[in-house]
């Protein structure tokens, strides 16, 4: 049975992540060269997205062969399985820093160009399922660029499992990518909800409070302390929303909603610079655009989906 879709951009990846197959390296192999796989390149940790060519329509993900990419990936390029797509094509995510300027010379000279997927996803110009395998690659290709040596001996590690895991030929130790978790919760008290402003937020904009998890935390744990930390609020109830993965560079949003034992609160004055209740009615103007003196962030940000679903009644 298939999951309903997740409400969150960066969420619904819809290729086969084909663990099973990770392991073997004569099928990798075979993938490799099959002149049917494609890769996504990404430059400094953008992808190489195509220009929209139909109006409305929106742009694709810059898929391309391996011999449009093997001339600027340069030596020891980090280099990723993703899965296979519905059409049994296998992808993959390379990195193409090395290469000076790809856009303006080399195979890929006119092609696309390489685009910041949190500019796509807020200004909505690419499909929501292409988002979520750019937020894979990118985490990806992102993780391995920070982790080129072992946390046990400092040795260099090598790539193994088709990016999914990293070895130190010096110590034998194993490192897996990462995800952080975070909490992001919005407190209710009867027909109201507690949003928060931080001081690097654009002027008006309210949010959903998060924070980091921590060792030996429960998520109803992290939920409390974050809401006691930020902004004193007492709770005595958390319900689990849905979650949003985020690149950013490799954090899982968990979304929650905490009933609060009452309207106080005091502003910690360091991670938050104010806050305040706010009715459903409120909140449901500030979704259609009409929030007087405020508004909550876009749907890209899950966010605005726990704000739209205390306004829903969920």
């Amino acid at each position: 049975m298939a999951l309903s879709p997740n409400p969150n951009i960066f969420a619904n990846n819809p290729i086969d992540r084909a663990g099973h197959l990770r392991g073997n390296p004569e099928w990798l192999a075979e993938k490799r060269k099959d002149p049917s796989s494609l890769f996504v390149p990404l430059w400094n940790l953008n992808p190489l997205v195509l220009p929209e060519e139909v109006p409305s329509q929106g742009k694709d993900v810059g898929w391309v062969p391996a011999a449009a990419v093997e001339p600027l990936a340069g030596p020891g390029a980090i280099e990723v399985f993703l899965g296979i797509n519905r059409r049994g094509k296998a992808l993959f995510a390379i990195d193409i820093s090395a290469a000076p300027n790809p856009e303006a010379e080399g195979p890929l000279k006119g092609f696309g160009a390489f685009e910041e997927i949190r500019g796509l996803a807020m200004k909505g110009e690419i499909t929501a399922s292409e988002l979520a395998i750019l937020a894979q690659a990118k985490a990806m290709i992102d993780w391995h660029l920070r982790h080129g040596f072992c946390s046990a001996c400092g040795a260099k590690t090598e790539l193994a499992e088709a990016g999914y895991k990293r070895t130190c030929p010096s110590c034998n130790a194993e490192h897996f990518p990462r995800t952080d978790p975070v909490v992001i919760m919005m407190a209710t008290y009867g027909d109201k909800a507690f949003l928060g402003r931080q001081k690097i937020f654009p002027k008006g904009m309210y949010s959903a409070l998060a924070g980091f998890m921590e060792p030996g935390e429960s998520i109803e744990e992290a939920v409390a302390r974050e809401l006691d930390e930020e902004a004193k609020i007492a709770v005595k109830s958390v319900r689990y929303h849905s979650t949003q993965p985020w690149p950013f560079p490799s954090s899982l949003m968990i979304g929650c909603i905490a009933e609060a034992e009452s309207e106080d609160f005091e502003i910690d004055g360091v991670e938050l610079s104010g806050g305040k209740w706010f009715t459903r009615d409120e909140l449901a103007a500030a979704l259609r655009g009409e929030g007087k003196g405020f508004f909550v962030p876009p749907p890209f940000a899950i966010a605005h989906h726990l704000v739209k679903a205390f306004v829903e009644g969920w």
